[in-house]
């Protein structure tokens, strides 16, 4: 059954505001996705939380995405593989997101080189969260794509990351070195033993001796890739990172993703430190179950009550952008995020 779209206009504190309202379906396709609708702060919250129509949004923002700019970024495609197979484990859309990916590899490279380093690093991390979770062997397209990264890699060990001053993703070099820590670490097949990975990783353990991370967001980035790559940050660090995400949650339960790091905004005006957002809580509780601490903690479950109870009515959690009031396309990394922890937390119902 495909999703049905219909357009409601609500009251919310007596403004009339327009909201994309749909019924969970199981087939949304690149054919017949409708545009869920522009990221916006004022739209209401859900009468209940659904995982559902979580994974609807994030099938439908992936696809209007793909189909509207024909291209991978972090904080859309990429994040959608990360998660979507936290609420099912295949479907017409993930086919698709993938298929998009995997193109990209094994056609566009082919013929005329990635567009960055960042949709190398990109491909890779969501291709090989994708093989973890499904097939749990190495595709020979992952391979090709993580094998890629070290032939893009510099010296130093970081790669020419986007810096379109988009934090967390696309503002710094030091996103790019750890996303490809976590992507290696997460791939199946012992694919951080090949020889390639090893060396590669000898380069991003230079490159982050000698390059702080220069955020919360990006220490904790590292809490997150050292689960499964050692030498990349101490079990004191650690657990003085998880100390630090701990005493930044709100009083109502959640995190906000301003609180992360010290960003300033492009459009002159002052980030928002004191509401919770799907990214700042989805990201901190999926750390922090990296981390170790339990699910049965105060703090992670007053977290996952904070996500159950403000998810939107279209599906998605909304974020705030950290660079400008515009798109807010961090919303779709952080519904992925919520979505991660939700699971990591194994609260999805």
């Amino acid at each position: 059954m495909q999703a049905r779209y219909s357009l409601r206009v609500l009251a919310v504190a007596g403004v009339l505001v327009a909201c994309t309202e749909f019924t969970a379906g199981e087939n949304i396709t690149s054919q017949n996705v409708v545009d869920p609708g522009a990221n916006q702060s004022d739209e209401p919250l859900a009468a209940e939380f659904s995982l559902a129509k979580a994974g609807d949004f994030l099938d439908s923002a992936s696809l209007q995405w793909q189909n509207e700019r024909g291209c991978l970024t972090c904080h859309t495609n990429m994040a959608y593989l990360q998660a979507r197979t936290g609420i099912a484990d295949d479907g017409p859309a993930q086919t698709e997101v993938r298929s998009f990916i995997e193109n990209l590899v094994a056609k566009k490279w082919a013929a005329e080189g990635p567009t960055s380093d960042s949709e190398v690093v990109a491909a890779a991390t969501a291709l090989a969260f994708h093989d973890a979770a499904t097939t749990k062997t190495l595709h020979p397209l992952t391979r090709a794509a993580l094998d890629r990264m070290w032939l893009d890699q510099r010296e130093d060990g970081g790669w020419e990351w986007l810096k379109c001053g988009w934090p967390p993703m696309e503002s710094d070099d030091h996103y790019g070195v750890t996303l490809a820590a976590i992507a290696v670490g997460v791939a199946p097949g012992d694919y951080a033993q090949s020889e390639a990975a090893r060396q590669g990783l000898d380069k991003i353990r230079a490159y982050l001796k000698n390059n702080p991370p220069p955020t919360l967001h990006h220490r904790a980035m590292l809490v997150w890739a050292s689960q499964s790559v050692a030498g990349l940050i101490t079990t004191e660090e650690q657990a003085a990172c998880a100390k630090e995400l701990l005493a930044l949650q709100q009083p109502d339960g959640g995190w906000s993703s301003a609180t992360l790091g010290n960003w300033e905004r492009g459009d002159g005006k002052p980030q928002d430190t004191k509401t919770s957002d799907g990214y700042g809580t989805g990201f901190v509780i999926y750390v922090l179950r990296q981390a170790g601490i339990s699910a049965d903690d105060d703090a992670i479950q007053r977290g996952v009550h904070w996500l159950k109870t403000h998810q939107r009515t279209s599906g998605r959690w909304f974020t705030r952008s950290l660079n400008r009031d515009n798109k807010h396309f961090l919303t779709h990394a952080g519904t992925a995020m919520a979505v991660m922890a939700l699971t990591a937390c194994d609260e999805t119902k």
